[in-house]
């Protein structure tokens, strides 16, 4: 993908004494009270921030918090418990600007935070007239929220239209340059993990990967309606069996390319759904009537794992089973493993599978973890974002 890159503006020095208007996703989650619970997208926002006060610029940062509604200003919407933590975090003041849409001062050297992008009225439909005015705040637009850039709203799009340089920044540049690597030309074999309740929440996704991929592995009720759709005996799980030929033609199209969608060939099963359920390993071929699938079993997970160490790159959303209840997580963990000792080039994405990467201690063994959840899906359903859309509009001139 071309683009223009902001850390190549600071090198060439062409930030300099110029308004920078930096759009963040600092949309962190608060408890009753207002105080933030856990800061990370606050600190990996930081990168973009320090580097455009440390090339001399003059900088304007915000974000969406919350779902404010347009016009209608409440204190819980208010960016100011991020403004105060990042304040601590970089150890300056860090002003709270609001009404800011029709001017704001800030030298070169300083910062100020701009208060709720999502408060502006026409900001969600991408109005014009705020869109512009947006851009008149600025030299240099600079877009590092991946987990906004399937939208196209006057903070994320439309200011990138109408200002005079729009860039990407450090953290959406790297999701940019990780989703390319991984779908645009991956090294191969490529494998995807695709795990959920439902496939309808995913169909998209795996119709669309099965067009390109070497290895489509399903996990969860996903996995469940795809054994379903095999001929095997699903007992009481999860499955969506008004989709069997959904589930069948994904099937067919992988096998049309020589490819595969691995069916499990054994599971973990309970009789009821909770944690203390006694769990039991069982062929692919012997499920009861009265059981549920909560898990792959052994002999599944050291395939898939064999098939995930031989891969040349593996993209990977959801866990292969209800990893939360101890009993029923080894599949899972077991493919974590896998990913981690595997030499393949490893993206992951999906509130869950960063869950799952975080219980197995893994971060630092996956090449590329998302920061954005409905943007991450929509690039494995083969849209193209607004946000890159736009940056590459604006790079080629």
């Amino acid at each position: 993908m071309n683009f223009i890159r902001f850390t190549d503006l600071c090198a060439q020095g062409k930030v300099k004494n110029q308004q920078v208007f930096i759009r963040a996703d600092l949309n962190v989650p608060q408890d009753a009270q207002g105080h933030i619970t856990e800061n990370t997208r606050i600190r990996s926002s930081m990168a973009c921030i320090q580097l455009a006060l440390d090339s001399g610029a003059a900088v304007m940062v915000t974000s969406h918090l919350g779902r404010p509604t347009e016009g209608q200003f409440k204190p819980a919407d208010s960016l100011a418990p991020v403004a105060k933590r990042l304040a601590e975090l970089l150890g300056r003041d860090v002003p709270l600007v609001a009404n800011w849409v029709d001017g704001v001062t800030v030298k070169p050297g300083e910062l100020v935070m701009l208060e709720n992008c999502r408060i502006n009225v026409g900001e969600k439909k991408n109005d014009e007239g705020l869109a512009r005015k947006m851009a008149a705040l600025c030299d240099v637009f600079v877009h590092d929220a991946f987990g906004t850039a399937h939208r196209a709203e006057a903070s994320t799009y439309g200011i990138a239209q109408y200002a005079k340089v729009a860039c990407a920044g450090p953290l959406l540049a790297a999701e940019m340059d990780a989703l390319s690597k991984a779908l645009t030309n991956p090294r191969r074999p490529l494998v995807a993990i695709v795990a959920g309740s439902k496939v309808s929440t995913k169909l998209t996704i795996l119709k669309a990967l099965a067009a390109n991929v070497d290895q489509l592995i399903v996990g969860g009720g996903i996995a469940n309606t795809f054994m379903l759709a095999a001929g095997l005996n699903i007992g009481m799980s999860l499955a969506e069996r008004d989709l069997l030929q959904e589930a069948v033609a994904v099937i067919e199209a992988m096998k049309a390319r020589g490819a595969a969608v691995p069916i499990p060939v054994d599971v973990v099963t309970a009789k009821t759904f909770a944690a203390d359920a006694p769990a039991t390993i069982k062929a692919a071929t012997a499920v009861a009537d009265d059981d549920l699938i909560l898990d792959i079993g052994p002999k599944t997970t050291a395939i898939l794992a064999a098939q995930l160490m031989a891969a040349g790159t593996v993209v990977w959303n959801g866990p292969v089973g209800v990893f939360e209840f101890e009993a029923f997580s080894r599949g899972t963990e077991g493919i974590a493993k896998a990913i981690a000792a595997s030499s393949a080039f490893s993206i992951a994405g999906g509130g869950d599978t960063v869950a799952a990467i975080a219980k197995y201690g893994i971060e630092s063994q996956v090449d590329y973890i998302s920061t954005g959840g409905g943007a991450f899906l929509e690039v494995l359903e083969g849209k193209m974002l607004p946000a890159f859309q736009i940056l590459q509009k604006r790079a080629a001139g």
